[in-house]
């Protein structure tokens, strides 16, 4: 049975939100894999005694350290080594799971996660991929800042892994590629974009060359590379827009009865429209590029996106997204 460790201490309303998300994906999944709560064990207990999950495969190990918001990640592997997030990782080195979920602090996850787990041969830097709708349906872009500053052989990778992550979870055969620039034109671009583009013509991926940032939302492509300086600012403001609409429609609506009215009508409609963009039905993004599967969820998610995170980290166990990332990226290690 497929094991997945959530650490169930990470998160703004951490541990009943992870709790209650665990459950909520079991139910979902009808019991098919387990979940391993790691954290504070007498916390766990105290907020399972209320819940109905007698019959769930729910498991708990024990971490004392909590990692905070404000904890440097580059030194919680050394000043918190009995953390919910380094126990979780340890048991995914250690093959007892499968994955690793967190909405824990982001920084010190991508960091443990790196220096545990490891890097996928032929990956100079794993890269967090964030889904975003459009027109089409769905894209990943990427990357959405783990590495702020990028060379082109790290865009190139970063095309590698989108590319697989999209045809497996997304079930788009030979996804189309394309490099995030200021203008479509082949000459449009900084050093490192101009260098990338040679990289990827030449390679075997299906690369349609530069789009611009309206192209996102439109579907020009299914996958979407920058530099995550650029892709966190992207992300982050694409964030904003639901806030921003909703707030739209109800000053609108306090107008006048006829605009209440109005508004009420769109309201489900409306609401549909809103869901794709939620950041809640994608539950969090994947750490491509290291040797296991860890997802990263914002510190706010509610129990609906921590069980979606869950979702997705046994479909990409279950798809071996990693063992595919390993074998395209083989030939680069044998040269090299």
């Amino acid at each position: 049975m497929l094991r997945i460790a959530l650490d169930a201490m990470g998160g703004d309303n951490a541990p009943r939100n992870e709790i209650d998300g665990a459950i909520s994906a079991l139910r979902a999944a009808n019991n098919r894999f387990e979940i391993a709560l790691v954290g504070q064990e007498r916390k766990l207990k105290s907020e399972l005694a209320s819940k109905d999950a007698g019959r769930l495969n729910l498991s708990i190990v024990h971490a004392e350290d909590v990692v905070s918001m404000h904890d440097a990640p580059a030194a919680v592997l050394r000043t918190k080594p009995d953390s919910s997030i380094v126990r979780a990782l340890e048991l995914h080195r250690d093959h007892v799971v499968d994955a690793f979920v967190s909405a824990g602090n982001t920084g010190a996850v991508m960091a443990a996660s790196t220096l545990i787990l490891g890097r996928i041969p032929g990956v100079s830097r794993p890269t967090i991929g964030s889904n975003f709708p459009n027109e089409q349906g769905v894209c990943i872009l990427l990357d959405v800042g783990a590495s702020v500053d990028c060379k082109p052989q790290h865009l190139y990778e970063f095309a590698v892994m989108g590319s697989i992550y999209a045809a497996q979870i997304f079930n788009c055969e030979n996804p189309k590629v394309g490099l995030l620039s200021v203008g479509e034109e082949d000459t449009k671009g900084n050093e490192v974009t101009l260098a990338a583009m040679e990289l990827l013509r030449r390679s075997n991926l299906n690369f349609i060359g530069n789009v611009e940032g309206r192209d996102i939302l439109k579907g020009k492509a299914e996958v979407i590379v920058c530099d995550g300086f650029t892709g966190n600012i992207v992300l982050k403001f694409a964030e904003s827009v639901t806030g921003l609409l909703k707030k739209k429609i109800k000053d609108y609506a306090a107008e006048s009865l006829p605009k209440k009215i109005m508004a009420g009508i769109i309201s489900g409609p409306l609401r549909k429209i809103l869901g794709d963009m939620d950041y809640q039905k994608y539950g969090g993004v994947p750490l491509l590029g290291v040797n296991g599967v860890t997802i990263i969820g914002h510190g706010r998610s509610t129990p609906l996106a921590i069980s979606n995170m869950i979702l997705k980290a046994e479909e990409m166990a279950l798809k071996k997204v990693n063992e595919r990332i390993a074998n395209a990226l083989r030939p680069a290690v044998k040269q090299s």
